[in-house]
């Protein structure tokens, strides 16, 4: 039923927007992973999601989950609630135990961007990560403007982060390495975003060797 109703919703996709999808020869196809892309739209989860082969995970604020006919809806999509700006570390234990089943969706921004560009992240991201061990992805979504009818947009995934490079992988990460490793996917969001150099604040970026068998397709 899941793989179903994503078709649906990738076909509505296609035909309401005019989409180009580069680097999908980077998402590795051995392991889940955790996408990071950068924040436009409410439309943001479907347009990354229903183009992964696996089953897609991602956070939603909560506000989004008290009317029960579209809670429900986004929930079977994969969606759990997030309670933004307490706290909550459960959220957390609950990232980790879906990339057991599936991939992981999450936006380091938090909040959409309004003009476009992008934004200071977080270090959630990064602390999943090293909880899990599993790679980043970073995600570009791109498009001039606001979100209209049949408006092109380009979804660009980059080379994968492997946590490892940057912080310990285990169950209390040192936050100085996580603040590393979000420099890092905030770096390549923003050059999938904007181009440009990639600019770490001076930091050399050590090189991520591609698995041999990371290709999509």
């Amino acid at each position: 039923m899941y793989g179903f109703v994503k078709f649906l919703v990738r076909c509505y996709m296609r035909a309401a927007y005019s989409i180009k999808i580069e680097g999908k020869e980077n998402i590795p196809t051995d392991t889940t992973v955790i996408y990071t892309p950068n924040h436009r739209s409410n439309l943001d989860p479907p347009l990354v999601g229903v183009f992964d082969k696996n089953f897609v995970s991602f956070m939603a604020k909560e506000e989004l989950f008290q009317k029960k006919s579209f809670g429900a809806l986004i929930r079977f999509l994969g969606a759990f609630p997030v309670s933004r700006g307490k706290g909550d570390m459960s959220v957390i234990d609950t990232s980790v135990e879906r990339l057991e089943k599936g991939d992981l969706m999450i936006f380091p921004e938090g909040s959409r961007s309004k003009d476009g560009k992008v934004h200071k992240g977080h270090t959630g991201a990064a602390l999943v990560a090293a909880r899990s061990g599993k790679p980043i992805v970073p995600v570009g979504i791109v498009y001039d403007g606001e979100l209209k009818f049949r408006k092109k947009i380009t979804i660009k995934y980059g080379v994968p982060i492997d946590p490892s490079e940057y912080v310990e992988v285990c169950d209390e990460p040192n936050p100085r390495q996580l603040v590393k490793l979000k420099k890092r996917y905030m770096a390549d969001i923003k050059e999938l975003v904007e181009g440009g150099q990639l600019a770490l604040e001076g930091e050399e970026q050590p090189k991520i060797e591609m698995k041999e068998d990371g290709g999509d397709e």
